[in-house]
């Protein structure tokens, strides 16, 4: 039998050298990566909480909870999280993914229905499909906004109540999309579906962590959000925040008792199986996050700047945002019919657009896509930014596109 330990020095080969992205002299504009890149105090906390449990030394055996944890100061830092995000509550998870899933299974019951828009993202319909739920999408305009109309929730609601005599159970609204990063009128949907008392979440999984997000401004019930997408964190973290209401729905205690030993658990909350991210990823959040906390201020000039490359990069003949306009959000989407015709007569195929890019130490863009492509310039100083726009011309010069 073969000895599964013979062949262990591959993984460290493959992880130890700095390749692409990880090389600093590279510039990542990799959509989901631009705000998950971690802080030195983030680095430094990983070494001292990097073994298993770690911070579980510390559970008090009175109240043994994640959340209870007083050194490193977890609790503190819930309460703070569940401020920041003008909510009642706060819960670290694995994903964003997982926050939707257990907000869909406690707010929910089989069969019934979520009302979700059509540019949300793929693992908001796996959670409704594991939670038993059922979906009605709110459509978009189409190309080349992909506009989502605040007054179609409404129309939904009405769909379900007509089809099953109630309104859905809860309401998902995408604060920006991973698509197009367009920016829906979060407030305005939240209102339309109160007024049906349909409870609302809010996936920021783009948005909190990077911009100003406040759930009780936008009158929404929960938010839920990525750690290492947007908070400067390690995966897997997600963010669960909650208003009091909704709080008490979804963090019910667990009232399991065994038939034989009486063994019961009323301590620990049913829904996040007891306790969720410990840890690694659990303190690089919590080390990130007063660099979190201030970076958000400048989110007006991290717009800025996503403004400035698209209306550069559309000064090559044949470049197009696709999207809302103005941009509100760093997250760029591009319609590219020049460089995709070069791409039909290269010998590298769409892969050409990539090679020039890394050539000029940018990586992030998916390799082999040029006709439509996606790029986060968050976090990009003013010069990096300007290197950015200029590559894009010097290739675009390079193989006879114009620039105006």
């Amino acid at each position: 039998m073969r000895c599964v330990t013979t062949n262990r020095d591959k993984y460290v080969k493959y992880i130890n050298p700095r390749r692409g992205y990880a090389d600093p002299r590279y510039l990542n504009v990799n959509p989901i990566q631009r705000g998950g890149i971690l802080t030195e105090e983030a680095k430094a906390a990983l070494l001292e909480w990097c073994d298993g449990y770690s911070v579980c030394d510390f559970c008090p055996p009175q109240t043994p909870r994640l959340d209870k944890i007083a050194n490193p100061p977890i609790s503190e830092f819930y309460r703070d999280l569940a401020e920041f995000l003008g909510m009642d509550e706060a819960r670290v998870v694995t994903r964003c993914r997982e926050a939707k899933f257990i907000t869909f299974k406690m707010l929910g019951k089989a069969g019934d229905y979520v009302v979700l828009d059509s540019l949300a993202h793929y693992s908001s319909y796996l959670a409704a499909e594991l939670s038993g739920l059922r979906v009605k999408e709110v459509p978009n305009s189409g190309y080349p906004y992909y506009k989502v109309n605040p007054e179609d929730y409404a129309l939904k609601i009405e769909e379900v109540i007509k089809e099953t005599g109630k309104p859905p159970a809860l309401a998902l609204i995408t604060h920006v999309d991973y698509l197009y990063g367009n920016m829906v009128e979060a407030s305005k949907i939240a209102e339309i579906c109160h007024q049906y008392e349909v409870p609302v979440v809010l996936n920021a999984a783009y948005t909190a962590g990077v911009s100003p997000v406040n759930g009780k401004e936008l009158n929404v019930d929960v938010v839920v959000s990525s750690g290492h997408k947007s908070w400067a964190a390690c995966a897997p973290t997600g963010i669960l925040a909650m208003n009091e209401e909704a709080a008490g729905r979804i963090l019910k205690p667990s009232a399991i008792e065994g038939d034989v030993t009486r063994r019961s658990f009323k301590f620990k909350e049913v829904a996040l199986l007891g306790c969720t991210v410990m840890g690694a990823p659990l303190v690089s959040l919590m080390a990130s996050f007063p660099y979190v906390a201030k970076r958000v201020q400048r989110w007006s000039e991290e717009v800025e700047k996503a403004r400035y490359v698209v209306e550069q990069l559309e000064r090559i003949d044949g470049f197009r945002q696709l999207g809302l306009r103005p941009k509100m959000h760093t997250l760029i989407h591009m319609e590219s019919a020049s460089l995709y015709e070069v791409s039909r007569k290269h010998k590298r195929r769409g892969y050409f657009l990539y090679d020039e890019l890394k050539s000029r130490y940018i990586v992030g863009i998916q390799p082999g896509l040029t006709k439509h492509f996606k790029f986060n310039v968050y976090g990009l100083s003013w010069d990096q930014v300007k290197h950015l726009v200029r590559s894009f011309h010097e290739i675009a010069e390079k193989y006879g596109i114009e620039v105006r």
